[in-house]
C-alpha cells in the first residue's frame, strides 16, 4: 500500500503505512469474495445509523480520525488495497477567499481517500473535511449544483444519510459515485469500471452502509 501526499497545496502526510501493513503482508485472497461489496453489510441492522440523522460537529483533522473512518483491509475481504492517502491544508482557503466560481471542495481543511480492486472493478472512499457544520453545509450544496450536469443513478439510500449518486465518466473510465453529507464532511463512494464493473448500484450502497459507521465511530471517539 503507498501512501502519498496530496498534489496542488502544500499538504502533510497524516496516515501511516501501518495501518494498511496487513494488507501487504499477504490479506485476503481476493478471489474468496468477488461479491464482496455486493454483500458487505447487509444484515438486517448491518450499517444502519443509529438513532436519527447522521449529524456530528468534529472535525477531522487528525491521523486517527481518518484511519478510523476510511475502510480497511480488514473491513473489504476480498477487495486488494491499492492506495491510501490523507492530507491537511496548511493554509485553508474560506469561502470569501474561494468565491462562488471555484471547486465545491475549495474550503475543505483535510482530506482522506482509499482504493481497492477486484476483479476489473475499483472502489474508491474519500471524506473531504470542513471547520465547522456550516461549511461543509454550503460545499454540500455546491457540489449537488455542480453535479446535476450527470446522469442521475439510483441508489438506495443510507438510512439517515442525505446522498445523491450520479454517472460519470472521468479520466476515460466510467464511474458511479454517490455522495454522502454527515455533520463536518462529504463522504464519497465511488465504483470505477477497470474492464469487469457493471456499476451496480447495489454494490455502491452495501459499501455506502459498511462506510458510515465508520465515519460515525470516528466522529464519536475521543
Amino acid at each position: 500500500m503507498q501512501l502519498r501526499s496530496g498534489s496542488g497545496s502544500t499538504a502533510a502526510v497524516l496516515m501511516a503505512l501501518a495501518a494498511f501493513a496487513t494488507a501487504c503482508g499477504g490479506g485476503s485472497d481476493p478471489t474468496a469474495g468477488a461479491t464482496a461489496g455486493a454483500t458487505a453489510g447487509t444484515g438486517a441492522d448491518a450499517g444502519k445509523p443509529k438513532g436519527g440523522a447522521v449529524d456530528f460537529d468534529t472535525v477531522f483533522k487528525t491521523e486517527d480520525r481518518f484511519r478510523q473512518a476510511l475502510p480497511d483491509p480488514e473491513s473489504m475481504k476480498g477487495w486488494k488495497p491499492k492506495t491510501g492517502r490523507a492530507n491537511v491544508e496548511e493554509q485553508p482557503k474560506s469561502a470569501a477567499e474561494c468565491g462562488p466560481d471555484t471547486h465545491w471542495d475549495c474550503t475543505r481543511i483535510a482530506n482522506g481517500s482509499v482504493k481497492f480492486e477486484a476483479f476489473g472493478e475499483f472502489a474508491y472512499f474519500d471524506i473531504q473535511s470542513y471547520a465547522d457544520k456550516t461549511a461543509a453545509g454550503a460545499a454540500c450544496r455546491k457540489e449537488k449544483d455542480w453535479s446535476a450536469k450527470y446522469t442521475k443513478a439510483e441508489v438506495a439510500p443510507v438510512p439517515s444519510v442525505e446522498g445523491h449518486a450520479y454517472y460519470r465518466n472521468a479520466g476515460g473510465l466510467d464511474g458511479l459515485n454517490l455522495t454522502m453529507c454527515l455533520g463536518t464532511v462529504i463522504a464519497q463512494v465511488r465504483l470505477e469500471d477497470g474492464g469487469g464493473s457493471s456499476l451496480d448500484p447495489d454494490t455502491v450502497h452495501s459499501l455506502a452502509q459498511l462506510f458510515v459507521p465508520r465515519i460515525q465511530k470516528a466522529a464519536a471517539a475521543s
